[in-house]
C-alpha cells in the first residue's frame, strides 16, 4: 500500500484541525492533557460532537452508519485528535461489539443496537476478565442456564472499565459445562439495570475508580440478545480481541505523547544545558521515534486490512506488544524530564501550602500517567500471552 500522503489527505487532515478548533472546548482539552478524570457527560458531549459530524464511528461501513474511511484518514483523524488533547471516544460499543455485531449479528440486532451506539442511548461495557480467568480469558465460570426464552446468568466479571456509568454490557457466558473450555462460551448482550445485577467500583491507588466488579445473580438475559450460535462465543471473543489489541497501540497518543516529552525536556535543565541536549537522555527519545515510527507503518498495514472487510490477524498481537512498550517508555520519558514536576499530588510538597507547585514546563500529571499506564501490558491479553500467540502462529505455519 502507498504510505504517502496525499493532497486529499492533507486537505482532510486540515479539515479535522479545522473541526477540532470549532468544537472542542479548551476545558475539555486541558483536562485530557493533564490526565484529569473525564466526567460521564464529558465523554457523552465528545460522543454527540463526532456523531452529528459523521465521524463518531471511522472504521464502520456506510451502510451501518459508519464513516469508512480508509487506513490513511483513520490515521490521520486518531493524530490530529490526540495531539489536540480531545478525549478518547469509549470503545467498547463502538470499536468492539460494533464489528462483532456487524460481522456475526442477525440483521434484527444490527438494525436495533448499531444506531443506539452510534446516538449513544446505550453506553457499553465489555465483560470478560474474572477472577481466575484473565490472560487464560477461556477458564470463565460465569454460567448461562437456558430456561424457555431466557438464559439465567450466574457468576461474577471484573476489571470491568466504566463498568458504573454502561447500561449494557458484553458478556462471555459459559453454557456447557461439559465441553472443552473453549468449545462452550457463548456471547450475550446484558442489560445492566436487569434485576440480579449489581456493581461495585474498585478504587483504585489514585482514589479514582475507573474499573469495577459486576455480579449477577439469577440475571434473566432474552434468547434473542444471544450473538449468534450458542457454544459459539469463543469465536466472536477472539475476534473482539484482535480490535481491541489493535486499539491498544494508540499511535496518536505516542506521538502526542513523544511531542509532549520534546517539550519539556526542551525546558528542563541538567547541570545548565536542556536536557534533550544530554546524549543518554536524547538516544532513548531517538530510540523511541524509531520504534514508533515502524508500529505506525505496521499499524496502517493491519488497519488496511480490517478496512477491507478482513479481521487483523496475529499481526495485532505484535502490535499491541510494541505499542504498549512505546507507550510505557514515553511517559517514563516525560516523568523523568519533569523531574520534580511530576509529582502527582505537588500541593502536598509544600507543608502548609494548598496550591499546587509551579509547573514552568506545563508537564500535567505525568507521573500519574505513567503509573495509569503500566496497566497497558497487561490489558487486552498480557504481553505475555501475545508472545505465546504469535510463538504457536509461527510454528504453525513453520510446519
Amino acid at each position: 500500500m502507498d504510505l504517502s500522503y496525499s493532497l486529499e489527505d492533507e486537505a482532510f487532515r486540515a479539515e479535522v484541525r479545522a473541526f477540532l478548533k470549532a468544537k472542542l472546548p479548551a476545558e475539555l482539552s486541558r483536562k485530557v492533557r493533564l490526565s484529569q478524570p473525564l466526567s460521564k457527560a464529558d465523554h457523552e458531549f465528545w460522543h454527540t460532537c463526532l456523531n452529528e459530524q459523521g465521524w463518531l464511528a471511522p472504521n464502520w461501513p456506510k451502510r451501518f452508519g459508519g464513516a469508512e474511511w480508509n487506513a490513511v484518514q483513520r490515521n490521520i483523524f486518531e493524530e490530529e485528535c490526540a495531539m489536540a488533547y480531545s478525549p478518547r471516544i469509549v470503545p467498547f460499543g463502538l470499536a468492539m461489539l460494533g464489528p462483532v455485531l456487524q460481522n456475526f449479528g442477525s440483521e434484527e440486532q444490527q438494525n436495533y443496537w448499531l444506531p443506539r451506539i452510534l446516538s449513544g442511548d446505550d453506553w457499553w461495557c465489555q465483560g470478560y476478565s474474572e477472577p481466575g480467568a484473565g490472560s487464560d480469558l477461556a477458564a470463565l465460570k460465569t454460567k448461562a442456564v437456558r430456561d424457555g426464552d431466557h438464559y439465567v446468568v450466574n457468576g461474577q466479571k471484573t476489571w470491568t472499565t466504566l463498568g458504573q456509568h454502561a447500561n449494557m454490557i458484553f458478556c462471555l457466558v459459559r453454557t456447557d459445562l461439559d465441553a472443552k473450555k473453549q468449545e462452550g462460551i457463548s456471547f450475550l448482550l446484558i442489560d445492566m439495570e436487569s434485576p440480579g445485577v449489581e456493581v461495585r467500583p474498585i478504587t483504585l491507588i489514585d482514589g479514582s475508580a475507573e474499573v469495577n466488579e459486576v455480579w449477577f445473580s439469577d440475571v434473566r438475559v432474552p434468547v434473542e440478545n444471544l450473538v449468534g450460535e450458542e457454544n459459539k462465543g469463543w469465536t466472536y471473543a477472539k475476534f473482539l480481541l484482535t480490535h481491541e489489541r489493535t486499539n491498544i497501540a494508540g499511535v496518536g497518543f505516542s506521538r502526542a505523547g513523544l511531542a509532549a516529552v520534546k517539550r519539556i525536556a526542551t525546558n528542563a535543565r541538567l547541570r545548565g544545558r536542556p536536557l534533550i541536549e544530554n546524549p543518554h537522555f536524547a538516544a532513548r527519545v531517538a530510540q523511541v521515534e524509531m520504534d514508533l515510527m515502524a508500529m505506525a507503518t505496521t499499524n496502517l498495514r493491519i488497519v488496511s486490512k480490517a478496512a477491507a472487510g478482513q479481521a487483523p490477524g496475529v499481526e495485532s498481537s505484535l502490535l499491541k506488544i510494541k505499542g504498549t512498550q512505546i507507550r510505557q517508555e514515553i511517559t517514563d520519558l516525560a516523568r523523568r524530564a519533569a523531574g520534580p514536576q511530576a509529582i502527582p499530588f505537588a500541593s502536598e510538597a509544600v507543608e502548609g501550602s494548598n496550591s499546587p507547585l509551579p509547573d514552568p514546563f506545563d508537564a500535567g500529571a505525568v507521573a500519574s500517567a505513567y503509573f495509569n499506564n503500566r496497566k497497558l501490558s497487561i490489558f487486552g491479553g498480557s504481553n505475555e500471552i501475545q508472545r505465546e500467540i504469535y510463538a504457536k502462529h509461527t510454528m504453525r505455519d513453520a510446519s
